[in-house]
């Protein structure tokens, strides 16, 4: 199982039913909705989204284009896809702390909108996502949540992240497409009109970005000032208790009591084409339900609409009197059937979703206010295709007769409950585990795998979806696990690639590849070894592998305490790079930050590499090392190397070799005293950085020993890069450093921050802003070699 006691003792802890209760009650309050949209998991506007929420009601929802798989990640060293995963998981678990819904644009790892870098340019991003399936995407989901509002939180100028400007671009156009019967009609989704479209009147500019140009006037604001009565923090406090959970990035900063939160925006468009000052949003919208009917043209509603509405508010002024919530809760359900059935059809567009929308919300609510407490076990968190699993129920209703029944998948097989347990079988042919949900729901379950209560009050039908306290993965039906993840193979000293299975699913499968020519395999129940002829050239070479001729999968899995479990599974390949390197004749030490692997792979290169422990830190004993490699934001995670910065300053000195790969400014550099003389590390990071992997890149003093030994470096080692080339150049630097090359994005000035490096004393230091953890992990050749020439002793 997944969850331990301890797991199941924090999240009771965590969500009070009486809380719990109070935040759902707060949806009550207005019809209106509201959607904010950006490119990445922590785009949204949270202590704003907060206040609207839960202070004014509104039905809030956030739409994002990709998961984030290109960001930085500053608890681990997943990168891609399974950066990817953990981000989708971090963005549901903040979703879920505003009571909020999510969706995505991408739908799955191998979707074409997916985050392949820094952009510059939203044209650029378009046409790497593909412009139709953006459209496509983003026109699905706002016919789906049917949002009043649509709020990008970045603007479309230059010096914006291309991706938020293709969003930001992307929302005008599919507001209007989704509203248009005659687009997409595949989609077999009704047509959807907005009201608005709101642009932040406020600059983007920051240490990542650095707009142009300057924001739009103010046409309205929302001060999300103050606090929530019952929770007892400000709502932009609750906000940070939601970029919390975006750890990989870093998110969530204290907010003093008291401080201003006021959000201004800019009405950019709005369907009756009017766009001028307002004094809330609420302006042309039904704020509540008693203004529902004369907005949507139903008079006869009125009267029926207006009476939910009072129920409503009563159901939320009862509060903490759960029996009082009860009963207004339950008259408004009864009134909300009345307008359902009595609604015209011109104007059931307008009306019927906000209805549905508080028939899920006042179901929470019942749920909560009768105390129906449920809890599952599952035998096993992970299952085969074909196996069973059994599930166990304790739920408890103190005052009703509440059953429950397990949703699954089709396909699935799921047994009568008996003795609050039942079975659920996955069917042969069931999906390995991706880990890219497209959407999460605030009052619905979300999981394939969930459970629906019913139960009857005051005569009526009552059904709630909730998901399992734990989720169950599957895993594929045929899966390998070796170790190492990929081999180099150096031309210069060759050996055969070795791979150990640590295990495979069935256990007693035989192991094929697929055969490449110039290649031989020798396989066994416990390794695979692939050598290659004599005349083997530089490349990447995968092979695919199967168990008992059936195409194997890999899985990764993941766990972090603000996550919980993850996994993603993935068709297997073994590959093998096969490159020139020369090694360096050095013994190497190597301070990691935690975010990548680059000792890792500098050892799978054949180096002499030993990771160094906070205890071997402090005694700083670096006269036993030729050089020193700091990994990237080392000096943030590893005190003990800031305590030590002045002995490794004696010791490059004395004739050691330093090489720090990049770091932000917030990463504990200091501009005068970290570098061995000053070096100002370049923000915004848009303004310092070469976010085209293809830039040209010029050798300035191309004789020099870092350019040419024990490698000569030349146009073939800046190939093959992925994502970009690197960011947070040096924008300064003390005349001791001279730099070593320079490159630019296409249309922009050359930048020569990238490589510097200086003689001091006997030893030398050299920077790189190159994102060279990312290419050794993309088996990039020139990266090896280039590091190679770095850690080269002086």
């Amino acid at each position: 199982m997944s969850l331990t006691d301890l797991d199941r003792i924090k999240a009771q802890q965590n969500t009070p039913r009486i809380i719990s209760l109070w935040v759902e009650l707060q949806s009550l309050r207005s019809c209106v909705s509201f959607m904010n949209t950006g490119a990445h998991p922590d785009d949204e506007t949270s202590p704003m989204l907060a206040a609207l929420g839960l202070r004014d009601g509104v039905k809030i929802s956030q739409a994002c284009s990709t998961r984030g798989e290109s960001g930085q990640n500053s608890i681990g060293t997943q990168v891609s896809a399974d950066l990817g995963v953990v981000r989708t998981r971090e963005m549901e678990r903040a979703a879920k702390a505003l009571n909020m819904s999510h969706y995505w644009l991408s739908s799955d790892p191998k979707d074409s909108i997916f985050d392949f870098g820094f952009s510059k340019s939203g044209e650029e991003t378009l046409e790497k996502w593909g412009k139709q399936r953006t459209l496509e995407r983003f026109v699905t989901i706002l016919r789906r949540e049917r949002p009043d509002i649509v709020c990008p939180t970045f603007l479309d100028v230059s010096g914006q992240h291309g991706h938020h400007r293709a969003m930001t671009q992307c929302a005008f156009e599919a507001v209007l497409l989704a509203a248009d019967e005659k687009a997409f009609p595949e989609l077999d989704l009704t047509p959807w009109q907005v009201k608005k479209i709101y642009l932040p009147a406020w600059s983007g500019a920051g240490q990542a970005y650095d707009d142009d140009s300057p924001p739009p006037k103010k046409t309205t604001l929302i001060d999300a000032s103050g606090a929530d009565p019952v929770l007892g923090a400000d709502y932009a406090q609750i906000g940070q208790w939601s970029r919390a959970f975006h750890a990989t990035q870093q998110m969530g900063e204290w907010i003093d009591t008291g401080a201003p939160s006021v959000w201004p925006l800019n009405l950019a468009w709005s369907a009756n084409g009017k766009c001028s000052s307002e004094n809330d949003i609420f302006e042309s919208l039904p704020k509540t339900l008693t203004e529902l009917a004369l907005f949507a043209g139903a008079s006869e509603l009125a009267s029926v609409l207006s009476q939910t509405q009072e129920q409503l508010d009563a159901a939320i002024k009862a509060w903490p009197d759960n029996r009082g919530i009860v009963k207004h809760a339950c008259a408004a359900l009864g009134l909300i059937e009345q307008a359902r059935k009595a609604c015209p059809q011109a104007a059931k567009e307008e009306i019927l979703h906000r209805l549905v929308a508080k028939e899920l919300s006042l179901a929470k609510i019942l749920l909560l206010a009768n105390k129906i407490s449920y809890h599952t076990r599952l035998s096993k968190s992970q299952v085969r295709p074909g196996e069973t699993i059994s599930i166990n129920l304790n739920l408890q209703a103190p005052e009703l007769e509440v059953a429950a029944k397990i949703i699954a998948p089709r396909g699935w097989e799921v047994s009568p409950w008996q003795d609050n347990k039942c079975q659920v079988e996955a069917p042969p042919d069931a999906p390995a585990e991706q880990g890219y949900r497209e959407a999460w729901h605030a009052n619905s379950a979300n999981a394939p795998l969930h459970m629906l209560l019913t139960w009857k009050q005051q005569g009526r039908e009552i059904s709630v979806s909730v998901d399992l306290e734990e989720d169950l993965y599957v895993l594929p039906a045929f899966s390998l696990k070796f170790s190492p993840p990929a081999a180099l193979i150096n031309l210069n000293a060759p050996k055969p690639a070795a791979f150990s299975v640590l295990s495979r699913f069935p256990c007693t499968a035989d192991i094929t590849l697929d055969k490449l020519p110039g290649w031989s395999s020798k396989i066994s129940q416990k390794s695979i070894t692939l050598t290659p002829d004599n005349n083997v050239r530089e490349g990447l070479y995968e092979f695919a592998v199967a168990l008992n001729e059936s195409p194997a999968q890999v899985v990764h899995k993941m766990h972090f305490p603000h996550t919980g479990e993850l996994m993603r599974a993935q068709l297997c390949t073994v590959k093998t790079r096969v490159l020139e390197l020369n090694i360096p004749s050095a013994k190497i030490a190597y301070v990691g930050g935690g975010s990548d692997r680059v000792d890792y792979w500098l050892k799978q290169a054949g180096m002499d590499i030993k990771s160094l422990s906070d205890a071997e830190l402090e005694r700083a004993h670096f006269e036993q090392f030729d050089s020193i490699l700091i990994g990237i934001f080392a000096l943030r995670t590893r005190p003990a190397l800031a305590a030590n910065l002045e002995k490794l300053h004696k010791w490059v000195r004395r004739g050691g070799n330093l090489v720090t790969l990049y770091h932000r400014p917030w990463d504990n550099w200091d501009p005068r005293h970290t570098a061995l003389a000053p070096i100002t590390i370049g923000q915004p990071s848009l303004r310092w950085r070469v976010t085209d992997e293809n830039a040209t890149v010029t050798h300035l003093h191309p004789d020099h020993s870092l350019l040419c030994a024990p490698n000569k470096i030349s146009r073939r080692d800046w190939s093959e890069w992925k994502k970009e080339r690197g960011l947070y150049f040096a924008a300064q630097w003390d005349a001791q450093y001279m730099p070593l090359i320079s490159m630019a994005d296409p249309g922009e000035p050359p930048l020569l921050g990238s490589l510097l490096s200086g003689n001091f004393g006997k030893g030398r230091h050299t920077h790189t802003s190159l994102i060279l953890h990312h290419q050794l992990e993309m088996l990039v050749p020139g990266a090896y070699r280039l590091l190679a020439n770095l850690l080269n002793p002086a």
